[in-house]
């Protein structure tokens, strides 16, 4: 009987230590999954911030990049900051009410890759660089490095601008192809096949 009677509040010390413990190791497991979610939303900005996208060359007056549409109307092409990391950031045209991706496409026969903005209907919209004069200039996916495909505006000379997206405070990035797969299509949009993905990356 004694050994009865002093079992059971061993038993009940036990019980109520494992109760304390999932209490505290719930507690320790949501404390660490608030404090991911507050870094999270930390490093999230509560607007867009626009970098601007620009043809460089040195000892040359940076070029405007525009999307230019069928009927020659000029459309904002910019790169997108929606968090505190810059590293790698999106580029779209702004057409519109849309912002709509910005793609190398495949080349057919040609020798360089175009850069087009695809709308929702699989339409190509023109990515150009504008010269102070008012001429337009191709930009191209003109060599490859890697998974790193480097695009730049062609001058009638055929010298090379490199492609750069600017941050309102001054920081740069390059705006470059980045190709995910070892396959020539890395996927299709509308239609459209794509060879590599416009990216504003350091």
């Amino acid at each position: 009987m004694k050994t009865s009677i002093l079992l059971r509040p061993c038993n009940s010390t036990i019980g109520l230590l494992i109760i304390l413990f999932s209490l505290f190791s719930g507690f320790g497991q949501n404390s660490e999954k608030q404090s991911a979610e507050l870094n999270q939303k930390a490093s999230e900005l509560p607007f867009d911030i626009y970098w601007e996208v620009k043809a460089y060359k040195i000892f040359n007056k940076l070029l405007e990049i525009k999307a230019i549409d069928k009927d020659g109307k000029m459309h904002e092409v910019k790169a997108i900051q929606n968090s505190e990391d810059v590293s790698i950031l999106d580029v779209k045209a702004f057409v519109g009410d849309q912002r709509l991706p910005i793609k190398m496409i495949i080349k057919n026969n040609e020798r360089y890759y175009p850069v087009k903005a695809i709308d929702g209907n699989g339409n190509l919209i023109d990515i150009k660089a504008i010269t102070p004069e008012g001429k337009i200039l191709p930009v191209k996916g003109v060599s490859k490095t890697g998974n790193v495909v480097h695009i730049r505006a062609i001058d009638e000379d055929q010298s090379f601008y490199n492609i750069i997206a600017m941050s309102p405070e001054g920081e740069f990035n390059h705006v470059k192809g980045i190709k995910m797969l070892d396959n020539p299509v890395e996927t299709i949009i509308n239609g459209i096949s794509i060879y590599a993905h416009v990216k504003s990356i350091k």
